[in-house]
């Protein structure tokens, strides 16, 4: 008995050989015409508004690589070899060249994106980045970012690296944290390591030092701060505590300003009471109403 002709198969197998057949064809073509156009333009496309690398360095990157590029046939350009040499920059993240038939070449560029400032113990200055690798400065730009100093021993060796030390990873957990939130960007300048290894935050707003700790519990440490200058703050005055500690458990410590003639103020802060706010996610603000108007009184 005769087997009956599966012709869809056979179709689809013609179809597939067609388009292979034709891609070749294609691919020749291509490289055919890459032996005939010349190189008549370099475009160099760096996304974003900060600039670490300038394009007058990008040029001079391209130039060392390859020489000079317009003019020249594009079999001769070696693409892939760019791309390599432009990513080994500490201050590029990716690279993409491509070459089209019309003679230009595109340089698409990926920096880096910095989310902290690290000034440590040894006055080595750099950067960490968003995917937390330590980066050089540069000196075309400075980040408007957060800047954290005191007691850090995190080294840099002057090339892209990644994290150390437990303390400086806290900080990048840390300013990755603040830069999600527009609030706590605006509230938060500065970030400093004391020498008990805690991480203090410089507010701009009000002097006092506020004593995170560590990078452990983030969205409750600050969840429970916002609460906490909601409520106890309009009632207090932001210049009333010398420090408000988050490092403990569902409360907040703070360390009150005495009640001093101006002068004694502005030579020398001295305390006269510590006052715990408890914080219970349930009933935040009526802990801090009640336990901020017992303290204050």
């Amino acid at each position: 008995m005769l087997k009956r002709i599966n012709w869809k198969a056979i179709l689809i197998g013609f179809v597939w050989v067609v388009c292979l057949n034709g891609l070749v064809v294609l691919m020749s073509f291509i490289e055919g015409e890459k032996n005939v156009v010349k190189c008549r333009d370099v475009k160099i496309l760096i996304p974003g508004t900060q600039s670490f690398i300038a394009r007058e360095e990008l040029d001079q990157i391209i130039m060392r690589s390859q020489g000079q590029l317009v003019g020249r046939q594009l079999n001769t350009i070696n693409i892939h070899q760019l791309e390599r040499v432009l990513r080994a920059n500490p201050f590029i993240e990716s690279a993409k060249v491509y070459a089209d038939m019309d003679g230009i070449v595109s340089v698409q560029i990926k920096q880096r994106e910095p989310v902290l400032r690290i000034l440590n113990l040894t006055n080595q200055d750099f950067y960490i980045d968003r995917n937390g690798y330590k980066i050089p400065t540069s000196m075309n730009f400075t980040a408007k970012v957060l800047v954290a100093n005191g007691f850090i021993l995190e080294g840099f060796a002057n090339r892209v690296d990644t994290l150390d030390t437990k303390l400086a990873r806290d900080l990048y957990n840390t300013a990755l944290f603040i830069d999600k939130d527009s609030l706590w960007s605006d509230q938060i300048e500065q970030l400093y390591v004391n020498q008990q290894s805690e991480i203090e935050m410089v507010p701009r707003v009000g002097n006092q030092r506020i004593i995170l700790g560590t990078a452990d519990s983030l969205q409750v440490k600050f969840r429970n701060l916002l609460a906490f200058y909601k409520k106890a703050m309009p009632r207090v005055g932001w210049d009333a505590y010398k420090t408000i500690s988050l490092k403990y458990a569902n409360q907040i410590v703070c360390e009150k300003y005495t009640k001093t003639d101006s002068t004694a103020m502005a030579t020398e802060a001295k305390t006269d009471s510590i006052s715990a706010v408890k914080v219970d996610s349930t009933k935040t603000i009526k802990n801090l109403q009640d336990t901020t108007k017992t303290s204050t009184d």
